[in-house]
Protein backbone atom coordinates (compact mmCIF):
# COMPACT_ATOMS: atom_id res chain seq x y z
CA UNK A 1 0.00 0.00 0.00
CA UNK A 2 1.16 3.55 -0.76
CA UNK A 3 0.87 6.92 0.98
CA UNK A 4 1.33 10.47 -0.30
CA UNK A 5 2.37 13.08 2.28
CA UNK A 6 1.98 16.75 1.35
CA UNK A 7 5.19 18.41 2.55
CA UNK A 8 5.47 21.28 0.08
CA UNK A 9 4.41 24.23 2.27
CA UNK A 10 6.68 27.00 3.52
CA UNK A 11 5.75 26.70 7.21
CA UNK A 12 5.43 30.47 7.61
CA UNK A 13 3.67 30.23 10.99
CA UNK A 14 6.69 28.47 12.47
CA UNK A 15 9.24 31.04 11.34
CA UNK A 16 12.05 31.65 12.20
CA UNK A 17 12.44 27.88 12.82
CA UNK A 18 11.43 27.07 9.25
CA UNK A 19 14.00 29.43 7.78
CA UNK A 20 16.55 26.73 8.63
CA UNK A 21 14.62 23.50 8.12
CA UNK A 22 11.26 22.60 6.52
CA UNK A 23 8.31 22.35 8.90
CA UNK A 24 7.93 18.53 8.61
CA UNK A 25 11.42 18.16 10.12
CA UNK A 26 10.70 20.33 13.16
CA UNK A 27 10.81 18.14 16.27
CA UNK A 28 7.62 17.21 18.10
CA UNK A 29 8.21 15.10 21.23
CA UNK A 30 11.87 14.67 20.31
CA UNK A 31 11.15 13.42 16.81
CA UNK A 32 10.48 15.18 13.47
CA UNK A 33 6.77 15.58 12.75
CA UNK A 34 7.14 13.72 9.47
CA UNK A 35 8.82 10.76 11.11
CA UNK A 36 5.83 10.23 13.42
CA UNK A 37 3.67 9.84 10.32
CA UNK A 38 6.04 7.64 8.32
CA UNK A 39 6.63 5.25 11.21
CA UNK A 40 2.88 4.91 11.81
CA UNK A 41 2.27 4.28 8.11
CA UNK A 42 4.97 1.61 8.02
CA UNK A 43 3.45 -0.07 11.08
CA UNK A 44 0.06 -0.13 9.30
CA UNK A 45 1.50 -1.96 6.29
CA UNK A 46 2.41 0.90 3.95
CA UNK A 47 5.51 -0.07 1.97
CA UNK A 48 5.92 3.00 -0.27
CA UNK A 49 5.74 6.61 0.95
CA UNK A 50 5.74 9.45 -1.60
CA UNK A 51 6.66 12.93 -0.39
CA UNK A 52 5.23 15.83 -2.39
CA UNK A 53 8.16 18.20 -1.86
CA UNK A 54 8.84 21.82 -2.80
CA UNK A 55 10.42 24.03 -0.12
CA UNK A 56 13.88 22.78 0.99
CA UNK A 57 13.32 19.54 -0.90
CA UNK A 58 16.99 18.51 -0.74
CA UNK A 59 17.00 18.71 3.06
CA UNK A 60 13.86 16.57 3.25
CA UNK A 61 15.20 14.04 0.77
CA UNK A 62 18.51 13.65 2.61
CA UNK A 63 16.82 13.13 5.98
CA UNK A 64 14.17 10.68 4.79
CA UNK A 65 16.51 8.63 2.64
CA UNK A 66 18.49 8.02 5.82
CA UNK A 67 15.31 6.56 7.37
CA UNK A 68 14.38 4.42 4.37
CA UNK A 69 16.54 1.40 5.19
CA UNK A 70 15.81 1.55 8.92
CA UNK A 71 12.07 1.40 8.33
CA UNK A 72 12.25 -1.13 5.51
CA UNK A 73 10.06 0.89 3.15
CA UNK A 74 10.50 2.77 -0.10
CA UNK A 75 10.48 6.58 0.09
CA UNK A 76 10.13 8.58 -3.16
CA UNK A 77 10.07 12.30 -3.90
CA UNK A 78 7.54 14.04 -6.13
CA UNK A 79 8.89 17.53 -6.84
CA UNK A 80 6.62 20.57 -7.13
CA UNK A 81 7.99 23.77 -8.63
CA UNK A 82 5.75 25.58 -6.15
CA UNK A 83 3.20 24.42 -3.55
CA UNK A 84 0.13 23.11 -5.42
CA UNK A 85 -2.44 22.55 -2.68
CA UNK A 86 -3.98 19.07 -2.43
CA UNK A 87 -5.08 17.99 -5.92
CA UNK A 88 -1.94 19.29 -7.67
CA UNK A 89 0.45 16.89 -5.90
CA UNK A 90 -1.95 14.02 -6.60
CA UNK A 91 -1.76 14.79 -10.31
CA UNK A 92 2.04 15.04 -10.23
CA UNK A 93 2.35 11.69 -8.46
CA UNK A 94 -0.32 10.03 -10.61
CA UNK A 95 2.03 7.45 -12.16
CA UNK A 96 3.42 6.32 -8.81
CA UNK A 97 0.02 6.18 -7.10
CA UNK A 98 -1.65 4.21 -9.89
CA UNK A 99 0.99 1.48 -10.21
CA UNK A 100 -1.50 -0.86 -8.50
CA UNK A 101 -5.25 -0.87 -7.98
CA UNK A 102 -4.86 -0.62 -4.20
CA UNK A 103 -6.19 2.45 -2.36
CA UNK A 104 -3.63 4.89 -0.99
CA UNK A 105 -3.36 7.30 1.93
CA UNK A 106 -3.03 11.07 1.53
CA UNK A 107 -1.86 13.10 4.56
CA UNK A 108 -1.18 16.70 5.40
CA UNK A 109 2.33 16.82 6.84
CA UNK A 110 1.39 18.69 10.03
CA UNK A 111 -1.09 16.15 11.43
CA UNK A 112 -0.11 14.52 14.72
CA UNK A 113 -2.46 12.09 16.48
CA UNK A 114 -2.89 8.45 17.43
CA UNK A 115 -3.06 7.53 13.74
CA UNK A 116 -6.01 5.14 13.09
CA UNK A 117 -4.67 3.92 9.75
CA UNK A 118 -5.79 0.30 10.04
CA UNK A 119 -9.30 1.33 11.08
CA UNK A 120 -9.41 3.73 8.12
CA UNK A 121 -8.50 0.92 5.73
CA UNK A 122 -11.20 -1.36 7.14
CA UNK A 123 -13.83 1.41 6.93
CA UNK A 124 -12.83 2.30 3.37
CA UNK A 125 -12.96 -1.28 2.12
CA UNK A 126 -16.30 -1.83 3.86
CA UNK A 127 -18.21 1.05 2.23
CA UNK A 128 -16.73 0.43 -1.24
CA UNK A 129 -16.71 4.07 -2.41
CA UNK A 130 -13.82 5.94 -4.05
CA UNK A 131 -12.69 7.96 -1.06
CA UNK A 132 -12.75 8.28 2.73
CA UNK A 133 -11.94 11.33 4.87
CA UNK A 134 -10.95 11.19 8.52
CA UNK A 135 -12.86 13.80 10.54
CA UNK A 136 -12.49 15.10 14.07
CA UNK A 137 -14.86 16.92 16.42
CA UNK A 138 -14.26 20.52 17.50
CA UNK A 139 -15.85 22.68 20.18
CA UNK A 140 -16.23 25.81 18.01
CA UNK A 141 -17.27 24.69 14.51
CA UNK A 142 -17.97 28.27 13.40
CA UNK A 143 -14.20 28.75 13.04
CA UNK A 144 -13.82 25.92 10.51
CA UNK A 145 -15.19 24.39 7.36
CA UNK A 146 -17.36 21.54 8.66
CA UNK A 147 -18.40 18.19 7.22
CA UNK A 148 -22.11 17.34 7.16
CA UNK A 149 -22.57 13.57 6.99
CA UNK A 150 -24.98 10.77 7.88
CA UNK A 151 -24.54 9.66 11.48
CA UNK A 152 -24.90 5.93 10.81
CA UNK A 153 -23.01 5.47 7.51
CA UNK A 154 -20.65 8.47 7.48
CA UNK A 155 -21.69 9.33 3.91
CA UNK A 156 -20.86 13.00 3.27
CA UNK A 157 -23.65 15.30 2.11
CA UNK A 158 -21.80 18.60 1.89
CA UNK A 159 -19.13 20.90 3.32
CA UNK A 160 -20.11 24.19 4.98
CA UNK A 161 -17.49 26.91 5.46
CA UNK A 162 -17.54 28.54 8.93
CA UNK A 163 -21.28 28.07 9.61
CA UNK A 164 -22.94 30.70 11.77
CA UNK A 165 -25.79 28.27 12.57
CA UNK A 166 -24.88 24.83 13.89
CA UNK A 167 -24.93 22.13 11.20
CA UNK A 168 -22.08 19.88 12.38
CA UNK A 169 -19.09 19.82 14.71
CA UNK A 170 -16.96 17.55 12.50
CA UNK A 171 -14.07 18.93 10.44
CA UNK A 172 -11.62 17.46 7.96
CA UNK A 173 -8.65 16.04 9.90
CA UNK A 174 -6.30 16.13 6.91
CA UNK A 175 -6.07 12.37 6.28
CA UNK A 176 -7.69 10.52 3.40
CA UNK A 177 -7.85 7.13 1.69
CA UNK A 178 -8.50 7.28 -2.06
CA UNK A 179 -8.85 4.75 -4.85
CA UNK A 180 -6.60 5.30 -7.90
CA UNK A 181 -9.74 5.93 -9.98
CA UNK A 182 -10.05 9.42 -8.43
CA UNK A 183 -6.81 10.45 -10.15
CA UNK A 184 -8.69 10.48 -13.46
CA UNK A 185 -10.96 13.20 -12.07
CA UNK A 186 -8.17 15.72 -11.54
CA UNK A 187 -8.06 18.43 -14.18
CA UNK A 188 -4.94 18.48 -16.31
CA UNK A 189 -3.11 21.78 -15.67
CA UNK A 190 -3.07 22.51 -19.41
CA UNK A 191 -6.88 22.31 -19.64
CA UNK A 192 -8.95 25.46 -19.01
CA UNK A 193 -12.59 25.77 -17.96
CA UNK A 194 -14.36 29.12 -18.06
CA UNK A 195 -16.85 30.66 -15.67
CA UNK A 196 -20.42 29.47 -15.07
CA UNK A 197 -19.86 26.08 -16.73
CA UNK A 198 -21.68 22.86 -15.83
CA UNK A 199 -19.35 19.89 -16.25
CA UNK A 200 -20.60 16.38 -15.47
CA UNK A 201 -21.65 13.81 -14.68
CA UNK A 202 -19.33 11.37 -16.46
CA UNK A 203 -17.15 13.84 -18.36
CA UNK A 204 -13.52 13.35 -19.38
CA UNK A 205 -11.49 16.34 -20.61
CA UNK A 206 -8.08 15.72 -22.20
CA UNK A 207 -4.91 17.81 -21.91
CA UNK A 208 -5.01 21.21 -23.58
CA UNK A 209 -8.82 21.31 -23.80
CA UNK A 210 -10.38 24.78 -23.60
CA UNK A 211 -13.98 25.17 -22.41
CA UNK A 212 -15.24 28.75 -22.59
CA UNK A 213 -17.80 30.46 -20.34
CA UNK A 214 -21.31 29.10 -19.89
CA UNK A 215 -20.76 25.68 -21.48
CA UNK A 216 -22.70 22.60 -20.34
CA UNK A 217 -21.08 19.19 -20.90
CA UNK A 218 -22.67 15.92 -19.76
CA UNK A 219 -21.61 12.31 -20.38
CA UNK A 220 -18.96 13.31 -22.91
CA UNK A 221 -15.34 12.64 -23.77
CA UNK A 222 -13.42 15.66 -25.09
CA UNK A 223 -9.99 14.72 -26.41
CA UNK A 224 -6.69 16.59 -26.40
CA UNK A 225 -6.55 20.23 -27.61
CA UNK A 226 -10.26 20.51 -28.45
CA UNK A 227 -11.89 23.94 -28.01
CA UNK A 228 -15.53 24.39 -26.96
CA UNK A 229 -16.70 27.97 -27.37
CA UNK A 230 -19.09 29.80 -25.08
CA UNK A 231 -22.67 28.76 -24.25
CA UNK A 232 -22.62 25.45 -26.12
CA UNK A 233 -24.38 22.32 -24.86
CA UNK A 234 -22.83 18.87 -25.33
CA UNK A 235 -24.52 15.70 -24.09
CA UNK A 236 -23.52 12.09 -24.84
CA UNK A 237 -20.84 13.06 -27.36
CA UNK A 238 -17.24 12.34 -28.28
CA UNK A 239 -15.20 15.34 -29.44
CA UNK A 240 -12.00 14.36 -31.25
CA UNK A 241 -8.50 15.78 -31.09
CA UNK A 242 -8.14 19.48 -32.04
CA UNK A 243 -11.84 19.96 -32.83
CA UNK A 244 -13.41 23.42 -32.70
CA UNK A 245 -17.03 23.72 -31.54
CA UNK A 246 -18.55 27.17 -32.04
CA UNK A 247 -20.75 29.33 -29.82
CA UNK A 248 -24.33 28.32 -28.95
CA UNK A 249 -23.94 24.87 -30.49
CA UNK A 250 -26.05 21.94 -29.26
CA UNK A 251 -24.69 18.42 -29.77
CA UNK A 252 -26.36 15.29 -28.42
CA UNK A 253 -27.47 11.69 -29.05
CA UNK A 254 -24.00 10.13 -29.42
CA UNK A 255 -22.62 12.72 -31.82
CA UNK A 256 -19.01 11.83 -32.64
CA UNK A 257 -16.53 14.32 -34.13
CA UNK A 258 -13.38 12.93 -35.73
CA UNK A 259 -10.02 14.66 -35.49
CA UNK A 260 -9.78 18.37 -36.41
CA UNK A 261 -13.49 18.94 -37.09
CA UNK A 262 -14.89 22.48 -37.07
CA UNK A 263 -18.52 23.07 -36.04
CA UNK A 264 -19.71 26.59 -36.84
CA UNK A 265 -21.74 28.76 -34.45
CA UNK A 266 -25.40 28.15 -33.55
CA UNK A 267 -25.77 24.66 -35.05
CA UNK A 268 -27.61 21.56 -33.85
CA UNK A 269 -26.04 18.12 -34.26
CA UNK A 270 -28.24 15.13 -33.41
CA UNK A 271 -26.38 11.82 -33.57
CA UNK A 272 -23.97 12.98 -36.27
CA UNK A 273 -20.80 10.97 -37.01
CA UNK A 274 -18.34 13.37 -38.61
CA UNK A 275 -15.19 12.14 -40.33
CA UNK A 276 -11.86 13.90 -39.63
CA UNK A 277 -10.93 17.32 -41.02
CA UNK A 278 -14.49 18.36 -41.93
CA UNK A 279 -16.14 21.75 -41.44
CA UNK A 280 -19.82 21.68 -40.48
CA UNK A 281 -21.75 24.72 -41.69
CA UNK A 282 -25.35 23.57 -41.22
CA UNK A 283 -27.34 21.68 -38.63
CA UNK A 284 -27.69 17.89 -38.68
CA UNK A 285 -31.19 17.29 -37.26
CA UNK A 286 -31.22 13.50 -37.84
CA UNK A 287 -28.49 10.93 -37.16
CA UNK A 288 -26.20 10.45 -40.17
CA UNK A 289 -22.57 10.16 -41.25
CA UNK A 290 -20.83 13.29 -42.56
CA UNK A 291 -18.10 12.33 -45.05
Amino acid sequence: MKALILVGGYGTRLRPLTLSIPKPLVDFCNKPILLHQVEALAAAGVDHVILAVSYMSQVLEKEMKAQEQRLGIRISMSHEEEPLGTAGPLALARDLLSETADPFFVLNSDVICDFPFQAMVQFHRHHGQEGSILVTKVEEPSKYGVVVCEADTGRIHRFVEKPQVFVSNKINAGMYILNPAVLQRIQDPSARIGQNCSIGPNVSLGPGVVVEDGVCIRRCTVLRDAHIRSHSWLESCIVGWRCRVGQWVRMENVTVLGEDVIVNDELYLNGASVLPHKSIGESVPEPRIIM
